[in-house]
């Protein structure tokens, strides 16, 4: 069994969350839990923010995904395998 991870690093939040959040729209029958996080207080919001995915489906469409947020400019990811014994 093996579990996929995929960490997303998001720079300029204010620019690139439509981006980001349009991406994980198409590729959401993939996205099995997600996570974000980001500063914020009741008069801040961090303009940095960090999405933790879990997916599921074949390694092709979760290839494809990672390319394809990798290619918005300010946004850094990590896709890890992680085997379960």
């Amino acid at each position: 069994m093996e579990k996929t991870i995929l960490m997303v690093l998001i720079s300029m939040r204010n620019e690139n969350a439509v981006k980001v959040q349009s991406l994980l729209t198409e590729f959401g029958c993939l996205i099995k839990t997600r996570l974000g996080v980001h500063d914020a207080s009741t008069d801040t919001c961090s303009n940095y923010g960090l999405l933790i995915l879990e997916l599921t489906g074949v390694k092709k469409d979760q290839d494809r995904l990672a390319k394809k947020l990798k290619q918005i400019k300010g946004i850094r990811v990590k896709l890890e395998r992680l085997k379960v014994k």
